[in-house]
């Protein structure tokens, strides 16, 4: 009896087995196009480099079509008041400005 069992249990395992390569999987278009192979964040330190690689995002984003040009243009006004902060000689208050910014619009800690 549990030989029967088992070559049923072998069989059934054996008719699942293909010798078919398996299909793609087919990828739906994304309908944006993606970052430039080139693509560098500016180096540096301090708040100016921070309000300068979240603004190449930025570029990138819009460029690319990952945002909205009322975004893209929400995001600079908070730039601009980062800019402020930082030429002012608030380079901690602008940097978290800057962090602040990317939390609210969902961009990730950078």
């Amino acid at each position: 009896m549990l030989r029967a069992v088992s070559l049923i249990a072998l069989l059934a395992l054996g008719a699942c087995q293909s010798t078919e390569p398996p299909k793609p999987v087919a990828q739906e278009p994304r309908g944006v196009s993606i970052t430039p192979a080139g693509f560098r964040l500016p180096e540096g330190t301090g708040c100016a480099a921070d309000i300068a690689r979240f603004r190449a995002i930025m570029k990138n984003d819009i460029e690319t079509g990952h945002t909205t040009k009322t975004v893209f243009d929400q995001i600079e006004g908070e730039m601009q008041k980062a800019d402020t902060m930082c030429a002012s000689g608030n380079a901690g208050g602008a940097s978290a400005h800057v962090r602040a910014t990317r939390a609210r619009f969902g961009y990730p800690a950078g």
